[in-house]
């Protein structure tokens, strides 16, 4: 079972429309791993998911776990 500790869809700022991509926050680098492995090229709605690790940010970021970005193709 893998925990997600945190979740956000990118929307567009003038029409609140979903951008086709969000964040996902895992409790450890394990379990964002699992979710790769299981969810990278399945298809939802017609659409293939392409879910990655998330580049870093700059500074300011937070400590442990794992997120991965979700995009429709």
């Amino acid at each position: 079972m893998l925990r997600l500790s945190q979740s956000i869809v990118m929307r567009d700022r003038e029409t609140g429309r979903s951008r086709g991509f969000g964040f996902v926050t895992f409790g450890s680098g394990a379990e964002a791993q699992a979710a790769i492995d299981q969810l990278n090229e399945q298809e939802l709605d017609g659409r293939r998911l392409k879910v990655n690790l998330a580049n870093a940010r700059g500074s300011g970021g937070g400590g442990g776990g794992g997120q991965l970005k979700f995009s429709r193709r």
